[in-house]
């Protein structure tokens, strides 16, 4: 394992994960309304969205660090092109292959991540000029906050027992100012799962400069 990354996160089936349940629908959702056909899926994890986003009509390609994700996506969904990779990682190989992208998704990652600047930077390489990065993370505001102290939940959200697990917890503030400063203007804010400002995790969608 390098310093300061985790070569395994937990993957043991290709099953979508229960966060996928509501999430999905709204990456959907927001890719046909930006029009986009060509995505890159940065965190891929088991493939799953990929699947999601091919059998939706759009042309998906996974990058995955976890080699065990990777195997469990190749194996489950053979015609979709999956790479070991992390955003640490030069892309330019990948790019060689695929071309540049319309749109970058990245889905219950950057919360995992001890050097999260590192995926908008990644994530520019890959894109077309102009083109769209879309990033979910759990929600964190003041009334899910609220809510969270009141109900004594928080050691079951931080998950700190959880190798690899959240390490970093963003508000659509601080979310925002990352993006914006590694070159790309924030477009649109969703939340998803649960009632508004409750939301089990939010969406950011940023367009490159």
């Amino acid at each position: 394992m390098g310093q300061n990354l985790v070569d395994d996160y937990g993957w043991t089936t290709a099953s979508p994960t229960c966060a996928a349940s509501y999430i999905a629908p709204t990456i959907l959702r927001i890719n046909s309304e930006l029009g986009v056909n060509k995505v890159a899926d940065v965190g891929a994890g088991n493939g799953s969205m990929c699947a999601a986003l091919t059998h939706a009509g759009i042309t998906s390609v996974g990058i995955e660090y976890d080699p065990r994700g990777v195997a469990l996506a190749r194996e489950a969904h053979p015609a979709i092109r999956f790479y070991q990779a992390g955003v640490q990682d030069d892309p330019s190989a990948i790019i060689n292959t695929e071309g540049l992208f319309d749109a970058v998704i990245s889905t219950e990652v950057i919360e995992h991540l001890f050097a999260p600047h590192l995926l908008p930077v990644f994530a520019r390489k890959l894109l077309k000029p102009a083109g769209f990065l879309i990033i979910t993370t759990p929600y964190h505001g003041y009334f899910k906050n609220l809510a969270l102290s009141l109900a004594n939940k928080w050691d079951d959200h931080h998950t700190p027992l959880w190798h690899g697990g959240h390490i970093k917890f963003w508000s659509r503030r601080t979310l925002s100012r990352l993006l914006t400063e590694h070159g790309f203007d924030v477009v649109g804010f969703y939340g998803t799962g649960r009632m508004p400002y409750l939301w089990k995790s939010m969406v950011l969608v940023a367009q490159s400069r």
